[in-house]
């Protein structure tokens, strides 16, 4: 069994387990939190940065306008969508967060055929309908418009595609973003 599997279930399987654990605070405010969440991830992402020694593109980044404003709007995507779920979770409504992480990969193809002129195969498209028509019924068996999943598809999709184009590698934006979000967290 290769790395690659290895860290993506374990990964799913945290974040299949995630709603237990924002459940079991469902007293604490969604906002206290996602203050938490960031908090808490910004200390983990600096021992990592400083195990790992890589601390040197900071001054970089933090003098570079573009880079500034792209992972100031990354961060705010971010953090609205992780908001949007813990908040999703802890007012019983699980399936609507569910179903937005159900819908993003959808939109995230839409966004990467419009903006960066990606062109699925005929077996990608054929893959995108049938998710398509998942989600329409999924909709419909609902009964009402799930504003709580497009929220979370719209944000995640967006923020994955600014992500895409940016000049920071994943963890390097990662510890930007939560940089950049710290502050608002700890004073609020």
């Amino acid at each position: 069994m290769n790395k690659g599997f290895i860290y993506s279930a374990s990964s799913y399987l945290i974040w299949g387990l995630l709603p237990l654990y924002w459940k079991v605070l469902k007293e604490v405010p969604a906002f206290q939190i996602l203050c938490h969440r960031i908090s808490w991830s910004l200390v983990f992402i600096i021992f990592i940065q400083i195990f790992r020694k890589n601390l040197s593109w900071m001054k970089a980044a933090f003098r570079d306008k573009r880079v500034l404003l792209t992972f100031t709007t990354t961060s705010l995507l971010l953090s609205a969508n992780w908001f949007t779920y813990i908040w999703a979770v802890n007012n019983g409504r699980t399936i609507e967060g569910s179903l937005g992480y159900f819908i993003n990969p959808l939109f995230t193809v839409i966004l990467g055929v419009i903006f960066l002129k990606e062109r699925p195969d005929k077996w990608s498209w054929l893959a995108i309908g049938l998710a398509s028509i998942g989600i329409i019924y999924t909709i419909a068996i609902y009964g009402s418009v799930p504003w709580i999943a497009f929220i979370l598809a719209g944000s995640f999709g967006i923020y994955g595609l600014l992500r895409k184009t940016a000049s920071l590698n994943s963890l390097q934006g990662l510890t930007l973003e939560t940089m950049l979000l710290f502050i608002p967290a700890t004073v609020i």
